[in-house]
């Protein structure tokens, strides 16, 4: 009997090390990780525009309250991690797109694949997230675009990207299809798209609605 009851606790002691060894993703940093796991997911959120500045949750007259707070919750998923920033006010977008594709080479010397990586940005966001494709240039990396093929995108006609892309914008909006980015884009291996129809204009992406951030989460835990 007792040398059953030392079998069985060896085996629990075993199986709680083989949990830890192998525990899930699921963090969400405001921050870049001090720690980096080379066998998880990465994923990076650019909000919009409306939301630089020192307020998560600022009200437009015409679309109501970017709930930034509330988008980061609902985004967070146990099968990777989130990375979310907030930028500050009037950040220069080609500074900032540096600085993530700084973040994402930190990810990669630290074992993490491109593949692995994803980058998410609404409007503003969504050019920032174009342009840190434009500079990294991996056909490995993934890239989520809401609502940002818009002038900047439109007017900057060597700005490019890379590897699998997917779009997503409202058809009552004004920013519409990527399909244009994409055409003048030479390394895309892999590009989807698709349009929601809320009514919401430019606010549909404000809030988490589940129009697009359930098609954004089942893109990214899908195998390229």
């Amino acid at each position: 009997m007792l040398k059953l009851l030392k079998t069985l606790m060896a085996l629990g002691f075993l199986c709680i090390v083989f949990l830890n060894n192998n525990a899930i993703a699921g963090e969400l940093y405001e921050t870049f990780p001090t720690t980096i796991k080379a066998s998880e997911k990465y994923v990076f959120y650019s909000h919009g525009f409306i939301v630089e500045g020192t307020n998560p949750t600022p009200i437009s007259p015409r679309w109501g309250m970017y709930d930034f707070p509330l988008i980061k919750k609902s985004l967070s998923d146990e099968d990777y991690n989130l990375i979310a920033y907030h930028r500050v006010k009037n950040t220069d977008p080609r500074a900032f797109a540096k600085k993530l594709a700084h973040d994402i080479k930190l990810l990669v010397k630290n074992g993490v694949p491109y593949r692995h990586i994803y980058l998410v940005g609404f409007s503003r966001g969504g050019a920032i997230t174009a342009l840190v494709s434009n500079e990294v240039a991996s056909n490995e990396l993934n890239i989520i675009i809401l609502a940002g093929c818009g002038r900047f995108v439109t007017n900057n006609h060597d700005l490019q990207v890379y590897g699998n892309v997917y779009s997503i914008y409202e058809t009552s909006d004004g920013v519409g299809s990527c399909q244009h980015l994409v055409n003048r884009s030479k390394q895309v291996n892999k590009f989807e798209e698709i349009a929601i129809s809320t009514g919401k204009e430019h606010g549909a992406f404000y809030q988490p609605l589940p129009e697009w951030l359930n098609p954004v989460k089942q893109w990214i835990k899908a195998d390229k």
